[in-house]
């Protein structure tokens, strides 16, 4: 078959599996449940804190976006609360407290042996959860209340910077009523939401689809989206009778970059080297186990998204308290300036993904204890001796991978800065051109994928592509295929696509 049928091939059985899944009432029940719960996060998400004028932020972070300062500590808060810090919202600490606490057990575990041990005993994992939830709740507290302080008190606040002129302009305060009863009830309300959101996640977890704290995260980086697509729109189309600063030409080359690196941080969160598993016959009655051969899948980028974060906090954070804290020292001044931006900077920034990647495989990849377990049910790695020196070679193979993932960390993070300097694209639309926005939603939309196509396989139909196939996936035979879409609705939903497109041609003329 030439390779030009095969792009609609593709996109009917894509299609096929889409309209598929409201074939499985189970699988229908979960998407609806999971799709109602995501509109009370997103309703949320509007809900202003008691006492707080949410126009106040709301005009400071248009004029964040406008002045391209959208890089400081606040909007990217807010970018991960999907906007809530810029509403004043219950839900203004969405679930970071609820994810720093659970690297922080994490950590623990791998580092603490009494931490460790608890982990391994039955019910452990059920002891360091509700660990867990109380650290969560310790860091709703402390972090609300310096939250509330800097309602309080903007002016003096390192994530509200420039925020006084935004006052002085509109003529109201942030905060109408100030003191004890206000700080009380925001520490209660941001520290409910984000209880309210733990609760959300675990019941989509439980009774929808998808992983349920990612998906609110996702859903909240996505719903900048629109605004990050407004201000490149501003930025490289602007009004009549103003000349713009960079060509059109350049918007349509970032939309065919935009889909390559979308396809890059694909290829490369699913790439894993695969290690051959050989086990040894056992006779045990008149059955004969073992003497096959699996796979031992060992993920490029195996930290994921945690090296990005830690380097992240490790850069931003002390250089905003030290230009809060001396802001009388020109060399404290310029000390901050070279860790916030420049190429020292950038520097500091690769080699804290670098640490990090490997702290983490360090910490959490344990190549004796795999080296163990499969010595212990006559598994070995042809070639290599059992025991210690299959750790050692899954430690080596290891360190070579987390290299090659490292690497392409450094360049997934730089990549939307580099991108915001260099051609002065808006920092909400150049988040989505690399960074942890682009590698978690890029994350969370595969496992979602993947789980509906196992209930899809499950019910005998077709999954999301005709050949390839999504991680994880298992080994179908050909009489197993579900029913296609019809050829009606699959020429209605082209003629849907070419009518929207027409639709915004026509708007675009117009407007010109």
């Amino acid at each position: 078959m030439s390779g030009a049928p095969c792009v609609p091939l593709c996109l009917h059985h894509m299609i096929s599996a889409f309209t598929n899944i409201f074939r499985v009432p189970e699988l229908r029940v979960r998407i609806l449940f999971t799709f109602a719960l995501l509109v009370v996060v997103r309703v949320g998400a509007f809900i202003t804190c008691p006492g707080v004028n949410a126009s106040v932020l709301q005009n400071w972070f248009d004029n964040q976006l406008n002045s391209q300062a959208g890089g400081s500590v606040a909007a990217l808060f807010n970018i991960f609360s999907g906007g809530s810090l810029e509403n004043c919202a219950v839900f203004s600490l969405g679930v970071m407290p609820y994810i720093s606490a659970s690297i922080m057990m994490q950590l623990l575990t791998a580092v603490v042996p009494t931490l460790g041990k608890l982990a391994r005993e039955e019910g452990g994992r059920h002891k360091i959860s509700q660990l867990t939830r109380y650290a969560t709740i310790g860091l709703c507290l402390f972090q609300g209340y310096l939250l509330a302080l800097s309602f309080e008190n903007p002016g003096q606040s390192p994530i509200l910077h420039g925020i006084d002129q935004t006052i002085a302009q509109l003529g109201i305060p942030l905060v109408n009523h100030p003191g004890f009863a206000f700080r009380l009830i925001v520490v209660f309300t941001l520290t409910a939401g984000t209880m309210l959101l733990m609760w959300l996640g675990d019941q989509i977890t439980e009774r929808g689809i998808g992983n349920g704290m990612s998906l609110i995260i996702s859903v909240g980086i996505l719903s900048r989206f629109p605004a990050g697509l407004l201000q490149a729109w501003k930025t490289f189309v602007p009004a009549d009778r103003v000349a713009s600063q960079v060509s059109p030409l350049v918007l349509v080359l970032l939309i065919i970059f935009l889909l390559a690196v979308i396809a890059a941080v694909i290829c490369l969160t699913q790439g894993q080297r695969r290690i051959s598993v050989q086990y040894a016959k056992r006779v045990v009655g008149k059955k004969v186990y073992g003497g096959q051969t699996q796979y031992m899948p060992l993920k490029v980028n195996y930290a994921g998204v945690m090296p990005i974060i830690f380097a992240q906090a490790l850069l931003i954070f002390p250089s905003t308290i030290a230009m809060m804290a001396f802001r009388t020292s020109p060399e404290v001044q310029r000390v901050a300036n070279l860790l916030a931006q420049g190429f020292w900077h950038y520097v500091l920034y690769a080699v804290l993904i670098f640490f990090f990647s490997y702290f983490w495989v360090a910490t959490q990849f344990q190549p004796q204890q795999i080296a163990d377990d499969l010595k212990k049910y006559g598994g070995y790695v042809p070639g290599v001796r059992p025991g210690q020196d299959t750790a050692k070679f899954l430690d080596t193979v290891m360190t070579r991978l987390t290299f090659a993932g490292a690497v392409f960390l450094v360049v997934v993070a730089i990549l939307p800065q580099m991108l915001s300097k260099q051609l002065n694209v808006p920092d909400v639309t150049a988040q989505f051109f690399g960074g942890t926005s682009l590698l978690i939603v890029v994350g969370v939309v595969l496992d979602t994928m993947r789980q509906v196509e196992t209930h899809l396989i499950q019910k005998n139909y077709d999954g999301f592509l005709k050949r390839g196939r999504i991680r994880g996936r298992s080994e179908r035979t050909p009489e197993g295929r579900g029913e296609l879409v019809e050829q009606k609705t699959l020429v209605s939903v082209y003629v849907g696509l070419a009518v929207v497109l027409l639709v915004g041609v026509i708007l675009f003329i117009a407007r010109r």
